[in-house]
């Protein structure tokens, strides 16, 4: 594939500067937006994975980034959901073939799909969060999990009172590996001898298999846990609330979005947050602006600060546990540290 280096450099440096302010009041800024109306005509559409629209995690945030984009260019924005990876690339057709201006995959699942449909379709233009597609009209955002997952390990390392601590994942596929391995390996920092109980669910749309995992871990002594599976990890969260509840002092540790707005402060310790959100909104609207980034293939990091602690950690780790996460934090932007993925 053929980059266009100062393209993907621009790309970054306009994905990072809106990242980088995205910490704001939302509420706020809903109240400020007033259409354009620059999008008029364009037509966006974002096919979901198995996890579904409404899985309080990525697809989401990246729907939401594409109501963002409707409210502020009244462009027209459409979503599919995916119940299983059958339904990707038919999806993915329906928008291609009614003419949609840019057409979204949200997930690693999407890689083969969008690779075929991009060839078999040249003219299209396609997107894709998680997954490298190596095509010239696919513009592709990958982010580096690994590193705000290493954090979150930090925190829940100084956390737990019990020296056990636990990691629910979705499917075993490369994207929820780099979760994994990033978590393990910023707990390991701080405890070199807690053994992280990781377990995966084979799944991202299946709250009751969340929970099971989580009562076991719970039952087990585990007093925190890191999910990466979607919807499966609200059940997570239903255990942890219904333990909670009940005099336990268990924790879970959210992900891609901040999952406290969702399922609140008592239960939720941090959320290693994502600029799933802000990603997929700026390539949209550089589209409709006529900067289309086909072709190029950009990863957001610690650096970029499109990964890390949600604000809202304050509410339950301690200032002097955020201290040292930002030592590590700092460490490893400069090398010092190099996180694992795998």
């Amino acid at each position: 594939m053929k980059k266009t280096l100062s393209t993907m450099i621009m790309l970054v440096l306009a994905i990072t500067l809106v990242l980088s302010g995205c910490g704001g009041d939302k509420k706020k800024e809903a109240e400020k937006v007033v259409s354009d109306e620059t999008g008029k005509g364009f037509k966006i559409g974002m096919v979901t994975d198995v996890g579904g629209v409404n899985d309080k995690s990525f697809n989401q945030s990246a729907w939401e980034a594409l109501q963002r984009v409707t409210a502020e260019t009244s462009a027209e924005t459409k979503f599919l959901e995916s119940k299983g990876e059958a339904d990707m690339e038919p999806n993915l057709n329906s928008f291609v073939r009614e003419g949609f201006n840019l057409t979204w995959g949200i997930g690693f699942l999407f890689t083969d799909a969008l690779t075929k449909l991009a060839a078999e379709n040249p003219d299209a233009k396609l997107a894709v969060i998680d997954a490298v597609v190596q095509a010239p009209n696919v513009a592709s955002v990958v982010f580096a999990e690994h590193e705000g997952s290493f954090l979150v390990g930090v925190v829940a390392a100084l956390t737990t009172k019990t020296d056990k601590i636990g990691f629910v994942g979705g499917m075993d596929i490369p994207v929820i590996k780099r979760f994994e391995k990033g978590f393990v390996a910023g707990v390991k920092a701080v405890k070199p001898d807690i053994n992280v109980n990781v377990v995966y669910t084979g799944a991202f749309d299946k709250p009751d298999q969340g929970k099971s995992a989580a009562a076991t871990m719970y039952n087990s002594g585990i007093d925190i846990i890191f999910h990466a599976s979607g919807g499966t990890g609200n059940g997570v969260f239903n255990e942890a609330s219904d333990r909670k509840k009940n005099g336990e002092n268990v924790w879970v540790i959210g992900v891609d979005k901040d999952q406290s707005i969702e399922f609140g402060h008592e239960v939720t310790l941090t959320s290693m947050v994502k600029g799933v959100e802000t990603a997929v909104h700026k390539v949209s609207k550089d589209l409709i602006a006529g900067k289309w980034a086909g072709g190029t293939v950009v990863e957001l990091g610690l650096k970029d600060n499109a990964v890390g602690l949600a604000e809202t950690s304050t509410k339950n780790v301690t200032p002097e546990i955020l201290k040292q996460v930002e030592e590590y934090k700092t460490k490893i932007v400069n090398g010092e540290i190099k996180v694992p993925a795998e």
